[in-house]
């Protein structure tokens, strides 16, 4: 490739251009220009073509073919982003422009991309990243849903019923779990389009072939496709349902006390949180034999003791749960021991004096093996086998971090006093 054979010449809008297949070819087989090679690879030639005609913006165009020959992504100050961007799913070209303008996702390497102000009045609830590097925010009973450009799709509207969670199937399916309305027989959870907001299905409870309504509260998703929510219904039945998330039906029930939120899934088990302001609880139950194997509480701390748990994850490598406090003390617990004490690794001295009229809890996230903390305004980064402190994430408006998500190589963190989130990026990296 790249010989005087190889040579490709397209007319767009008028406009000549010539490149060879070599260049073409970076394209990848799942884009327009996919379908002028063969199965090998090869140019498929046809003596009669001169030049391939294509009725597109030419300006796009230049700035597309130069990014498959360079793998950068420049654009002249007349041309829109957004006109791009619709050109490059003409192409089949959006993967490409996503890698050029952020890379790989590293913790210790973001920057603020930028900042969005919220339609809905008053503060958002929670933020939930997407697998393409969009995110939906969730507003009492409002979703809103933006896709990686930041372009806001209709809202989804529950109709009074408040979301208290969101969660990507793929690119273009979101599931919210919501509260049930006394006397309407609402609530549950459902499977929403991203792009226009329908109601696709509804995850039903069932109990003796009768379809229960129920409140849905935390969200969890596993690898081979189950879904798992904490349930309550409406004589407060607390327990875990399981769905098939492609078809939508139930699975499994477990019946258990109070469940805050899903913590984590490892291997047949699922790990549930229940904070409360005076005790939290965290379980380990394994589905298989409908069985509480691992549990721990902080009963019996005392009211003033600092280390009370306010968010815990899983970290599946080392077989052990992080926890952290109010104060960002991180806690471990290794769940290969039966005891299953918290060995703390204490910073409140950093943090006393520090905390803002109206603080946020802490929030924990793993990603790619580098631990989150949100505390306040600001999130913390840790790295390495004894999770040291490496970076901080933190900008000048917007109040309190309340939730942030990481997914599709980016970061969002929503902010409490403002209608606003941040969206945070790793520079792509250098073109040598």
């Amino acid at each position: 490739m790249g010989i005087q054979k190889d040579r490709v010449k397209f007319n767009v809008g008028g406009r000549i251009f010539e490149t060879t297949a070599t260049t073409l070819a970076n394209a990848g087989r799942n884009s327009l220009f996919g379908a002028m090679f063969d199965d090998e690879w090869n140019l498929n030639s046809d003596a009669t073509i001169i030049e391939h005609f294509i009725d597109r913006n030419p300006n796009c165009f230049s700035a597309l073919l130069d990014l498959l020959r360079t793998g950068e992504l420049y654009l002249p100050q007349n041309l829109p982003e957004k006109l791009l961007y619709r050109e490059a799913l003409f192409y089949g070209l959006l993967d490409h422009v996503r890698s050029a303008k952020w890379g790989p996702f590293d913790g210790n390497r973001l920057r603020l991309a930028r900042s969005v102000t919220g339609q809905a009045p008053g503060d958002g609830t929670a933020i939930r990243a997407g697998p393409d590097g969009g995110c939906c925010v969730a507003h009492g009973s409002m979703v809103h849903v933006y896709d990686w450009m930041m372009e806001e799709h209709p809202p989804i509207n529950l109709d009074y019923q408040r979301v208290n969670d969101a969660g990507w199937i793929d690119s273009e399916n979101i599931v919210l779990s919501a509260c049930e309305r006394l006397g309407k027989g609402d609530g549950g959870m459902g499977l929403f389009s991203a792009s226009t907001g329908e109601l696709r299905y509804k995850f039903n409870v069932k109990h003796e072939n009768q379809v229960k309504s129920y409140t849905a509260g935390a969200l969890s998703f596993s690898s081979d496709y189950k879904l798992f929510s904490s349930c309550k219904g409406r004589s407060n039945e607390y327990g875990i349902g399981v769905w098939d998330q492609v078809t939508g039906k139930q699975i499994d029930f477990f019946y258990e006390p109070p469940v805050g939120h899903l913590v984590m899934l490892i291997s047949y088990n699922v790990a549930t949180l229940f904070p409360r302001k005076d005790n939290c609880y965290i379980s380990l139950l394994d589905f298989r034999d409908k069985s509480m194997v691992w549990s721990w509480s902080d009963i019996g701390t005392p009211i003033t003791d600092e280390r009370r748990v306010r968010d815990a994850i899983a970290m599946e490598e080392t077989s052990s749960i992080c926890v952290v406090n109010e104060y960002e003390d991180l806690g471990f617990m290794d769940l290969r021991r039966n005891a299953g004490s918290v060995r703390w690794s204490s910073r409140s001295r950093l943090m006393k004096g520090k905390m803002p009229d109206e603080p946020c809890y802490p929030k924990l996230a793993l990603h790619e093996g580098q631990l989150f903390s949100s505390m306040n305004d600001c999130i913390s980064v840790f790295c390495g086998p004894d999770w040291v402190l490496t970076s901080r994430l933190r900008r000048s408006y917007g109040g309190s971090i309340c939730d942030f998500s990481i997914s599709g190589d980016r970061l969002f963190a929503l902010h409490s006093e403002e209608n606003v989130f941040d969206i945070w990026e790793t520079s792509p990296p250098p073109i040598i």
